[in-house]
């Protein structure tokens, strides 16, 4: 969790344009996915990930978000400001991108039943 939100925040700071958008966004959802996937399995992990995304990203619609974002960086890197329809793709992508690294790192350590995380 801590080297997604890494990545995150290092994407955010130095790079630019539409990679730095997107792949922000993706990571947002796989730093979800990695904060629920010690309770839930996988596929659970997963859909809860994109959920919790996407009600992010649909109550940016309500102008609430960019308010909070408008006086706090914190609360921008959280909620985000503006409703944007491409994230919704990126947060499916990185909710799967968090469970093919839990699902791999399952695999590396010899479990035989990949449908709970091991550490």
């Amino acid at each position: 969790m801590p080297v997604v939100l890494a990545l995150g925040l290092g994407v955010h700071a130095f790079a630019g344009g539409d990679f730095a958008k997107y792949a922000g966004v993706a990571l947002y959802a796989t730093l979800i996915y990695a904060l629920v996937a010690y309770w839930l399995r996988p596929l659970w992990a997963t859909l809860t990930a994109v959920g919790v995304s996407w009600a992010v990203e649909f109550f940016q619609l309500t102008g609430i978000p960019a308010e909070l974002s408008a006086r706090s960086g914190l609360a921008r890197l959280v909620f985000g400001s503006t409703f944007n329809a491409p994230d919704l793709f990126w947060y499916v992508a990185g909710a799967l991108l968090g469970m093919a690294i839990v699902k791999g790192r399952m695999v590396e350590k010899g479990s035989g039943d990949v449908s709970r995380p091991t550490s």
